[in-house]
């Protein structure tokens, strides 16, 4: 057996060893399937919470694995909203899971034909170049209203039952479960290749692109592929948005939707896929509460919490997290404190 070969078996072996469930894991998706049967009454915010995760997840991928710096990730999410809402408008393709699978390829594309753009730049660069392509979109829709609804947004959308068995109801309990279905399927596709043999060369290039292109790793063509895949999920959520809002307007493409996602990973943390799951509830339970105290000053609340994250530190918060959990492992019969390995769980 050749160096080479040694390498990559052990770079396999390393990639399956990380990518074994672990029990916080499937208490956090067992917590998330209850959430159906304990809040009967909250299913609007928790299937907001459920495409905004998702959304959350797209953006993970490309910056806490890849490195890639986005403020416009936004332009994806309102590409797979228009035409998810589109489809379903004009009739085109009434089921709505094919259709989400079609609005995401969309947005896929247009991830792929921009990639070239923002790979050619540095960090600051792409920042520029990813918020003028949302903008660039949003004026877009704007122009062609005859086709978008210009500022009305899209109106008059229903939406056909789900696999025509399940119809949306007004109580959001079907529109939940569809989310939470598809935020599943998409994150366990997601954990498959953050665990891949490719998703540590993401993690090479993400620490030394230099070193990893020295070592053999194609950089520009590993970054435009992730970039592409991110794209895909950003579009499958954004059509998840208009599918059970029945609603896609230029809010889509705004500014202030891709600085809430920044927002939502830098409170759940970035690099470890939970990172946005977690922001994603935590962000939408704040803005609830404080939205609901404090109508007109519920920004200035959350950007509170925000200093209060930098100054404590997240690794100490974890620690305080995680303090009551690791004493009652010691508590019935562990030798040791477990520590929870860094990326893995959340």
């Amino acid at each position: 057996m050749t160096v080479s070969e040694t390498l990559r078996s052990q770079v396999g072996a390393f990639a399956v060893a990380r990518g074994r469930w672990r029990w916080p894991e499937l208490v956090f998706w067992l917590l998330a399937a209850s959430a159906v049967l304990l809040f009967p009454n909250r299913y609007l915010i928790l299937t907001e919470i459920a495409w905004l995760a998702l959304f959350a997840l797209s953006l993970d991928l490309i910056l806490g694995y890849a490195g890639i710096l986005s403020l416009g990730h936004a332009a994806f999410f309102g590409f797979g909203g228009y035409a998810a809402g589109l489809l379903a408008l004009h009739h085109i393709v009434d089921e709505p899971v094919l259709a989400l699978l079609v609005a995401g390829l969309a947005a896929m594309l247009l991830g792929f034909v921009t990639s070239f753009l923002v790979m050619r730049g540095s960090d600051l660069t792409r920042l520029m170049v990813t918020l003028g392509i949302a903008l660039l979109l949003r004026e877009l829709a704007n122009r062609f209203s005859n086709i978008t609804g210009g500022s009305d947004g899209l109106q008059g959308i229903e939406m056909a039952p789900i696999l025509g068995q399940f119809s949306f109801d007004i109580f959001g309990k079907v529109g939940f479960i569809y989310c939470l279905a598809v935020l599943f399927v998409l994150f366990l596709l997601a954990r498959r290749i953050v665990h891949s043999p490719f998703g540590l060369s993401l993690r090479a290039i993400r620490n030394n692109p230099l070193r990893a292109s020295a070592i053999g790793i194609p950089v520009n063509r590993r970054l435009i592929a992730i970039y592409t895949i991110a794209a895909f999920y950003a579009g499958v959520a954004g059509a998840l948005s208009t599918q059970t809002t029945a609603l896609a307007s230029l809010d889509g493409f705004a500014f202030d939707r891709s600085a809430d996602l920044m927002l939502v990973l830098i409170i759940g943390g970035t690099g470890y896929l939970y990172g946005g799951l977690i922001g994603a509830v935590i962000f939408k339970l704040l803005q609830e509460l404080f939205s609901t105290l404090t109508p007109q000053y519920w920004q200035f609340w959350i950007g509170l919490v925000l200093v209060i994250i930098v100054l404590i530190g997240r690794e100490r918060m974890n620690r305080w997290a995680l303090y009551l959990p690791r004493l009652l492992l010691r508590k019935f019969g562990t030798k040791s404190p477990v520590a929870l390995p860094e990326g893995e769980a959340p």
